[in-house]
């Protein structure tokens, strides 16, 4: 039994000395999806909630539609930050000479333009905190945060300062998101909350 125990026992399960790299992502098997590495220790995503899936889907396809030529809209793709980083955004917009094939799994983050999260329950820290201290560091000039706030969406959008390299706050949205960099963008956030059905006639 002990036996059957250590060979069903995942690769991932016991980090190596020093934890592991980015390169790591690639050739662990069997790795849970959606797997980040932050600070050299692998991070696991939670099921997935209504609200994360469907405002991943209206940033990424917003985006991908109103971007300009040379620029790509990406869903849940990680990015290379340095040798104990790469997380994955739940969207980002990238410059398009960095989709280099269809076969690859991951993009420097020197190639980044926007990246934006959905937090979820168990991304609060991350969200707010970590991710953004990174990808400050990792110089990409925009970063949106998306939250579920009592059942209304609210989009908090940063900008690269450099003289300071960290971000600053450019705007909070609710319900209609409006702006005009990294390029124009019109949304319309209540699309993300699912369509009530009107009251029965009585």
């Amino acid at each position: 039994m002990s036996v059957e125990h250590e060979a069903s026992e995942p690769q991932w399960a016991v980090p190596p000395e020093g934890g592991w790299t980015a390169d790591d992502l690639d050739t662990l098997p069997n790795l849970p999806p959606h797997t980040e590495l932050i600070d050299s220790s692998l991070v696991f995503a939670c099921p997935q909630t209504a609200f994360h899936s469907r405002a991943v889907s209206l940033f990424s396809g917003q985006l991908l539609s109103s971007a300009p030529p040379g620029l790509e809209s990406v869903a849940r793709f990680t990015i290379d930050i340095d040798r104990s980083n790469r997380p994955e955004p739940d969207v980002v917009v990238v410059l398009a000479d960095a989709v280099e094939s269809l076969q690859q799994t991951r993009f420097p983050a020197e190639h980044v333009l926007l990246a934006i999260e959905v937090v979820s329950d168990d991304s609060v820290t991350r969200d707010r905190e970590t991710k953004p201290v990174k990808y400050a560091r990792a110089k990409i000039p925009h970063y949106w945060r998306v939250e579920d706030q009592d059942g209304r969406t609210v989009v908090y959008v940063f900008e690269l300062e450099p003289a300071t390299g960290a971000y600053t706050s450019t705007g909070i949205f609710h319900d209609r998101m409006k702006v005009s960099v990294p390029f124009p963008v019109d949304l319309d956030l209540t699309a993300i909350m699912p369509r009530r059905r009107g009251a029965d006639p009585q």
